[in-house]
């Protein structure tokens, strides 16, 4: 898997806290959501607790590929595309219960596979 370029690795860091996460279902309606709980947990892998999925759960299961969209305090929009993994179980989903609110039921967690990175209408990867 290809990483982050540095730019967006580092926009990453300071992101604005609200985050949208987009998946589409199987006849490519998409599907955007607001998203707090996210971490890039490696530089080719960026995670989001599953705290109320539906439709984005349904879409992960079948097969949808995502994207997410972060924005810096200064306003540079920076997007994530990739393929989609979803785990309740494992080293991945251990780390998300533990940076997860307890408050929300983290019943698992969406792992975006680095694939593809824009900074606005710039492709960096």
């Amino acid at each position: 898997m290809p990483n982050l370029p540095e730019a967006a690795s580092q926009a990453w860091g300071q992101k604005e806290k609200l985050v949208i996460f987009t998946t589409a279902d199987p006849a490519g309606n998409p599907n955007s959501i607001y998203v707090v709980f996210t971490k890039k947990f490696t530089e080719d892998k960026i995670v989001i607790a599953d705290n109320y999925f539906s439709k984005t759960r349904a879409n992960i299961r079948s097969g949808s590929r995502g994207a997410v969209l972060y924005i810096t305090p200064e306003k540079k929009a920076f997007q994530i595309k990739g393929r989609i993994e979803y785990v309740t179980d494992g080293e991945i989903f251990d780390d998300m219960k533990r940076w997860n609110n307890p408050a929300y039921p983290g019943v698992g967690a969406a792992v975006l596979h680095v694939e593809e990175v824009y900074c606005g209408a710039e492709r960096l990867l």
